[in-house]
């Protein structure tokens, strides 16, 4: 059986909680049974789910039984049922122990869709994006501060104890030279945006190679290597202001970003996947993004449910 990513997991999670909710309709079963046949990992996740069946019910019978009074309340569930997936097999420990336990049990974390704006004790301002994680931790010597998954922004602050500010992932570090800048970590991948003055990139694996990154640049780097110094993508730390702004993006593009922002599954069918797309659009409402894209767009927005929408064409 093949190794079962988290962002699969959580999905049959989320799909174990919405189908013990008391009612649910003949839409939510056809979505549920066509997720299942989209991709063989689907069924192989739901299968993990049913051998668990027995341990969910024993540990909490929350879950088992739920009468879900808002989104956080089901939330928290979803993180149940994803906990005892990630934690189970040789698979799920690895994932567990990379990505499911640290990110629960983050200093600051945001959930999807959510984002939060921190002043740190030293006066820097730190942004969270959807999704995020991280750990602060200020010593003597150093102003730390640990990504574990999603994407921030960062504003430095001038250090009474001249403290250099150092971010980490687990692929490198990135250390400011008083500046404002965008880390983002996904798929063992960290990309850093600046946006004011600069930052100096080491690559875990090169610890002796620094790379300098200038205000206006970019660069990716994972644990082995880094990338090339590239012009940072415009309007990059949009979403700190609650916006998604793109400029002549494939629609395909488009979609899995704001897949970020959405719980459930938001697809794009390929028939119309290389539409392109321009604009300003605030992340506050999903749903009306979704919307509008049927006024400029020859597409149609097909739902099955709040956590399960496709975009097709006409």
């Amino acid at each position: 059986m093949s190794s079962l990513d988290h962002a699969t997991l959580e999905a049959a999670a989320r799909w174990y909680v919405d189908l013990r909710c008391d009612s649910p309709n003949d839409a939510l079963r056809e979505a549920h049974r066509r997720w299942l046949e989209r991709d063989p990992r689907h069924a192989q996740a739901w299968e993990r789910l049913g051998r668990l069946q027995g341990k969910l019910e024993q540990i909490n019978p929350a879950v088992a039984r739920p009468t879900l009074a808002s989104a956080r309340a089901k939330r928290r569930d979803v993180l149940k049922v994803l906990s005892l997936l990630l934690a189970s097999g040789a698979a799920g420990t690895l994932a567990w122990n990379t990505t499911g336990l640290p990110t629960l049990m983050a200093d600051q974390r945001t959930g999807t869709g959510e984002r939060r704006q921190l002043r740190l004790e030293d006066g820097s301002e730190l942004h969270l994006n959807t999704a995020t994680a991280v750990d602060i931790r200020f010593s003597p010597q150093v102003r730390d501060v640990r990504l574990l998954s999603g994407e921030i922004l960062i504003e430095t602050a001038r250090d009474a104890l001249a403290r250099p500010l150092v971010v980490h992932t687990p692929e490198g570090s990135i250390r400011a030279l008083g500046t404002r800048f965008v880390v983002r970590r996904e798929a063992g991948q960290t990309r850093v945006s600046v946006q004011e003055h600069a930052v100096e990139v080491r690559s875990a694996g090169l610890p002796g190679k620094a790379v300098r990154v200038e205000a206006g640049q970019q660069l990716s780097f994972n644990d082995e290597r880094l990338g090339d110094v590239l012009l940072a993508t415009p309007h990059i730390d949009a979403w700190s202001r609650d916006m998604l702004v793109v400029s002549d993006w494939a629609l395909e593009d488009f979609i899995a970003e704001l897949q970020r922002y959405r719980p459930g599954h938001l697809g794009c069918d390929g028939s119309v996947g290389r539409l392109r797309i321009s604009g300003a659009f605030h992340l506050g409402d999903t749903d009306t993004i979704l919307d509008n894209l049927t006024a400029t767009l020859p597409v149609r927005i097909r739902r099955f449910s709040r956590y399960w929408a496709s975009v097709e064409a006409v």
